[in-house]
């Protein structure tokens, strides 16, 4: 049976190729896109945990239940946090603004993925650390110095392989002097860490931003242990600064990164789910295409069937070939499909790093072969079907 169905595909190479290879595109999609979102969350995950698990986020947010304007986060904020003789738990505090900017170094031009402004406590909560120069400090965030440490993507744009500290960048018209440069921590697939030029508060706010709200602060707990007790005295902190007296009508955020993880993951999951229910159409799409086959084949092959069975042959043996061809078609075609997926897992796509769920090879490789079976079935059947003497008269 093995045989005749072997025969019965190489008798018709092109067509059985082109039926596998629609096996191969649903089973390698399946592979590589579950392979894409599941890197996302990867990526996604590092990037968060990057931070620390004692570090928090505090951010604006609307007022629930009013009609109210939420009040804005400003530095005076920060400094309340910050000299809070009650909040033991809060070891550091930096208050952030983000911006935009392009910068030029002789006559190369760039833009950074983002210009923060921030003080430097900043770096140690962020877990941002240098590898050439060193940080900007109090001193000239209180002088308001045109310093800046930037990333590692921003310096090989802007300076290539040449050492950056000591040397002048202007910044959206103002001139910095770079001091410092970040070590790579590797893009997230979204956006690119590495990608920034970081520079004193006061500097930023007077070049670009003006002296008004900051976009968020970011808190260093004293411990792990102590994110919980930290979060309700950031809480208790703000809500005197911002004068409000019912705790259900905050007007500010404050996450940690254990939130911020499963709020991510859970996005990244339903990504993935996505990916796969998109791949999985390929599948169905390659199985309409083995029934479409094996009809053309049952067709083409009448006369030779009706000899069989009138020689004899059982309808089992007859449906068993047309099985087995369809099951070879998807089992070869599957069996590729997982190669390239596995082979184009080694490549970054869309800027993430794919990473294989073994689960996923195994499951897209049972699923192609039993839509062979089950595809093939009907034509099987159809042909197993037939009567002797009707076969034999067909032209």
């Amino acid at each position: 049976m093995l045989r005749f169905a072997l025969g019965g595909l190489a008798a018709n190479k092109v067509r059985s190729a082109l039926t596998m290879l629609g096996v191969l595109i649903g089973v390698a999609s399946v592979i590589l896109l579950l392979a894409v979102g599941n890197g996302s969350s990867t990526a996604v995950k590092n990037s968060i945990t990057s931070l620390g698990t004692n570090s928090l986020t505090v951010s604006s947010s609307s007022l629930r239940g009013t009609g109210a304007v939420a009040k804005k986060l400003t530095v005076a904020d920060a400094k309340a946090l910050a000299t809070a003789a009650d909040s033991p738990s809060i070891k550091s505090v930096a208050p952030v603004v983000t911006t935009s900017a392009t910068a030029l170094y002789g006559n190369i031009s760039y833009t950074p993925g983002q210009v923060v402004g921030t003080y430097p406590a900043y770096f140690e909560t962020a877990n941002q650390k240098v590898t050439k120069g060193d940080y900007f400090s109090n001193d000239d965030v209180l002088n308001s110095r045109k310093v800046a440490v930037i990333g590692s993507t921003t310096a090989s744009q802007l300076f290539d392989t040449a050492d950056p500290v000591g040397k002048k960048i202007v910044l959206g018209g103002t001139p910095f002097t770079v001091v410092g440069v970040l070590q790579t921590k590797g893009s997230t697939g979204f956006n690119d860490p590495d990608d920034v030029v970081i520079a004193p508060l006061p500097t930023v706010q007077n070049a670009f931003t003006g002296f008004g709200s900051v976009n968020q602060i970011l808190v260093q707990a004293s411990s792990a242990d102590t994110t919980t007790a930290a979060q309700s005295d950031i809480t208790r902190v703000l809500m005197g600064t911002h004068a409000i007296a019912d705790p259900t009508k905050l007007d500010f955020r404050v996450s940690n990164q254990a939130s911020l993880l499963t709020a991510r993951e859970s996005t990244t999951k339903t990504f993935t789910v996505l990916l796969g229910a998109v791949a999985a159409i390929s599948l169905l799409v390659g199985g309409i295409g083995i029934t479409n086959i094996m009809l053309v084949t049952v067709t083409e092959r009448t006369r030779e069937i009706g000899i069989r069975k009138a020689l004899g042959a059982p309808k089992g043996v007859i449906l068993g070939q047309f099985l087995t061809e369809s099951t070879l078609l998807s089992v070869i075609g599957a069996g590729l499909g997982v190669l390239a997926g596995i082979a184009g897992s080694h490549f970054s796509i869309v800027g993430i790093k794919p990473v294989v769920i073994p689960e996923s090879v195994l499951g897209a490789f049972a699923i192609a072969v039993a839509i062979g079976l089950f595809f093939g079935s009907y034509p099987a059947n159809r042909a197993a079907s037939l009567r002797p003497i009707e076969a034999l008269r067909h032209e």
